[in-house]
Formats: structure tokens, C-alpha cells, sequence
């Protein structure tokens, strides 16, 4: 279901690329102790019924993991329904035209394997693990739940009524909410990165039909571009022929298509969301930075982001929330930009007292940081850190499927693992002072507020 956007107050910088353990060649026995220099040598990628399927067998003994995903997100929402992707994508493993949804989680039940669906913005996401002797069954089950869900109308009410609770429970939520103004004060409707109106998406779900859910099942989902990941221990030649034999005639589809940059705020705006009863203030201060991942300078911009506020050793939680304790947590980061172009934003949660402090501390740090820029110890620093965790941290099938799914969707070949702490190190104090400089307007900046606001009350009705 649609996400809102919300950095946390940890490591923002590399979200997506997830921990690496290093591949073996699919004909290699064991795993060696140390992990190779080289990721993509292991790699094998190839074009199975209509599917790009890239493996990458590890030194894990026994676990096959699966990421995957294909274009059927929200922003494929038809007109007058905002819920129907978000809908369909929930209705997949409520069974199929074959076997009802007990009958498919008695089988994964029993042989402890998982297989879990998530609709975001632009895809379709999913996701499963499984022994390797159960490979064939799970993914039997992945495309049959992908391929011939049974939209069952009183599955389809109950799912209703589960999402209604869900999003009224979240419009009590001062992130939530936070995130729903900070989307719309950016991004225009029609816009893959705009949230609508919880409101829409309310009267969606109660509109909906199994109709609607079939028509828009047989117009997005199929193998155009779709992706799957499996990495662990991997038998490469059954993978390739279960997949062959899974999805053999499965048609339809369609491919991402370039969206309308949305461009900076000319103008400096405060949007005061009131929510009575909170014991906390959640803030986002940023804007649209028209820049996408695979874009030349948003590496330097991430770097010098992380430098303003990746958890602990950023400037922001080292003086806001450490030195002057105004704080429960904050951070910045760039966000939303792996399919179409993002925002940089900064995130924090206030005492309702202690906001005007805060705000005050944040803006000094931001100003600071934005009118000197980084040190060269500050980037030196940062640049190890970074390329040394992403090397060792990439430790799990998890991670790595994650990391080879996130580097193709980003249109990026799968050497671009191998390249990533390369191409950090190799960053000079001009690149990321100049990134930030160039694609950052802090005059103009837009800040939510949401929560109890002091001096504030809730707009009457």
C-alpha cells in the first residue's frame, strides 16, 4: 500500500543498498572465507520467459531468498480510483483461482518458507525465502499467486474493511500525517511521489469492485519488467527452469515511463498541520531536488547529506539532540528518487515545548552547514565509513537481493555494486560542497509541522 516517505534517525544514505556477503560462481562448492573483490562476476542474469532473473549463488547453507517486483504501483492508479493498485496488490495472497488463501499458507507453513506482496509507488514489490530442496514450491506458489489471483468478493470486504482501519488508525499519527503535507506542498497530483488525500484513498477502498481490481490486474501485471532476485544457495539451472516453467505463457505488462520533474518552491512556506492531544511534534523541512539516483551529483549530494545528518556522527543529531538535548531524533536525507526524481528533506520530532528551540538549532546547523559546506576531515571521514560498511555490511541473502533488485530498478547494471566504493572514495570536497550549493534552495525550503502546535488550534469545521 502507498507509503509515506519518512526518513528515520539512523544511517539515511544508503537505505537501499542493503548488506553483501559476496557472491560464489554458480560453480563453485563452498564458500570461501574471505569475500571476492567482485560481486557482478558471480552474477548470472538472464531473460526467462519474459522475466530479467538475476542470481547470485552465496556461501549460505541451504536458504534461497527472492526479491522481485514489476510495474503495477500506485502511480498506475486509474482515474476517479487511487486505491485500486494498493488494493490488488493486498488481494494476492488471499488465494487463487486454484486454491484458497489456507490451503497456500498451509504449504508454506510447512516447510517454513514465506512469500509476502507490497504495492509502493511504482511497483509491485515481493519477496521470500525457502530451504533450497523447497525452491520449485514456492516458486510454483509466487507465480500463481501473481498471475491468477481469485479477487474473491468476500475476501475483497474483509480487506476492505482492514485498510479502512488501517489509514483511519494513521491519520492519528504525527508522522503520517507530517508526510501527507510535506508530499503535497511538493509534489503536484499526477506526480509519482504525491500522496492523495487519505480522504481519496478512503473513498476509493469503498468504492471498489472485483471488476475494477481484474481489469487493472490484466492491464499491469505480467512480465514486461519484471524482475527477480534469488541469492543464497542457489541451484542456478533449476531456479531457471522453474521459473521457465511457472510463468511460461504468462503475457502483459508494462514498462516505467519517464514522469514530469516536480521543481523547487520559489518561496519559503510553513504548513502547520494541528493535532490535538500529541506528545510530540513531527517536523520535515526540505524540498523537491529534481534529481534522480542514477543523476551525476546526487552521490556528492548524499555524501554531504549524510554528513549533515546520518545518525549519530551527523552534525544535527551531534549538536541538536547530543550537545543541546531539544530532541527525541533527527536526521536528513534524500529520499523517493530511485524511479523519478526525489526530495531532500530533514526529519525530527519535537516536545511541543522544546519546537521553537529546536527549530532554531536546526535552522543554525542548516545554515552553517549549507553556507561553509564540509571539511575535508568531515568528507574524508564520511567516505570511509561509507565505503567500508557497505562492503562489510552487505552480509545477508536479504540484503544482497535487496541491493541487486534496488541497482537494477534504478536502471543501473549490477557492476555498479562492485563500483559504489570507487565511486565514493573518489569524490572531491568541490563535488559535494558544489552539490549543495547547486541543487539546495534553503531560503525557500518548505516545513511541516504536524502535532499539538503551541499558540496553534485546529481550524474550525
Amino acid at each position: 500500500m502507498k507509503k509515506i516517505s519518512f526518513p528515520v534517525f539512523g544511517p539515511l544514505l544508503l537505505a537501499a543498498l542493503l548488506p553483501f556477503a559476496g557472491c560464489q560462481s554458480a560453480t563453485s562448492p563452498t564458500a570461501p572465507d574471505i569475500a571476492p573483490a567482485r560481486i557482478s562476476d558471480h552474477v548470472v542474469r538472464t531473460r526467462i520467459a519474459g522475466l530479467d532473473v538475476i542470481v547470485c549463488k552465496t556461501g549460505v547453507q541451504e536458504v534461497v531468498t527472492f526479491h522481485g517486483s514489476l510495474p503495477a504501483g500506485d502511480r498506475f492508479a486509474p482515474a476517479g480510483n487511487v486505491a485500486v493498485p494498493t488494493l490488488v496488490g493486498e488481494m494476492l495472497d488471499k488465494g487463487t483461482t486454484r486454491q484458497d488463501k489456507f490451503a497456500i499458507a498451509d504449504q508454506l507453513d510447512g516447510v517454513g518458507a514465506s512469500l509476502s506482496f507490497d504495492t509502493g509507488t511504482s511497483t509491485l514489490e515481493f519477496s521470500g525465502k525457502c530451504l533450497r530442496k523447497d525452491m520449485p514450491l514456492v516458486i510454483g506458489l509466487l507465480a500463481e499467486q501473481l498471475r491468477t489471483p481469485a479477487f474473491s468478493p468476500e475476501e475483497l470486504t474483509k480487506l476492505k474493511q482492514q485498510l479502512t482501519g488501517y489509514f483511519q488508525r494513521q491519520m492519528e499519527s504525527t508522522d503520517y500525517r507530517a508526510g501527507l503535507a510535506y508530499s503535497e506542498a511538493l509534489y503536484p497530483p499526477g506526480h509519482p511521489n504525491y500522496v492523495p488525500p487519505t480522504e481519496a484513498m478512503l473513498a476509493g477502498i469503498k468504492a471498489a469492485t472485483v471488476d475494477d481490481l481484474k481489469k487493472f490486474h490484466a492491464q499491469y501485471y505480467g512480465p514486461v519488467q519484471c524482475t527477480i532476485v534469488a541469492v543464497g544457495d542457489v541451484d542456478v539451472t533449476a531456479l531457471q527452469t522453474e521459473i521457465a516453467r511457472a510463468f511460461s505463457g504468462w503475457t502483459g505488462g508494462v514498462k516505467l515511463d519517464p514522469a514530469a520533474k516536480a521543481l523547487p518552491a520559489l518561496t519559503a512556506k510553513t504548513q502547520p498541520v494541528f493535532m490535538p492531544e500529541k506528545t510530540s511534534v513531527t517536523v520535515l523541512w526540505g524540498q523537491a531536488t529534481g534529481l534522480k539516483y542514477t543523476d551525476p551529483d546526487t552521490l556528492a549530494l548524499r555524501v554531504g547529506t549524510a554528513i549533515l545528518g546520518s545518525g549519530f556522527t551527523g552534525r544535527l543529531m551531534a549538536t541538536v539532540r547530543n550537545t543541546e538535548g531539544l530532541t527525541y531524533g533527527i536526521g536528513a536525507g534524500v529520499a523517493n528518487d530511485m524511479f523519478t526524481d526525489g526530495d531532500w528533506r530533514i526529519s525530527a520530532t519535537f516536545a511541543p515545548g522544546l519546537l521553537e528551540k529546536g527549530l532554531s538549532s536546526t535552522k543554525r546547523e542548516l545554515t552553517n552547514w549549507f553556507a561553509q559546506g564540509v571539511t575535508a576531515d568531515e568528507l574524508a571521514r564520511r567516505k570511509t565509513n561509507l565505503a567500508g560498511s557497505f562492503q562489510v555490511g552487505l552480509a545477508t541473502t536479504d540484503g544482497l537481493a535487496g541491493a541487486l533488485l534496488a541497482a537494477v530498478n534504478r536502471g543501473l547494471d549490477v557492476t555498479w555494486l562492485d563500483e559504489y566504493p570507487t565511486r565514493i572514495r573518489a569524490l572531491t570536497l568541490e563535488q559535494v560542497n558544489g552539490a549543495i550549493k547547486k541543487y539546495l534552495r534553503t531560503d525557500s525550503f518548505v516545513l511541516v509541522e504536524a502535532g499539538t502546535l503551541p499558540g496553534t488550534e485546529p481550524k474550525a469545521k
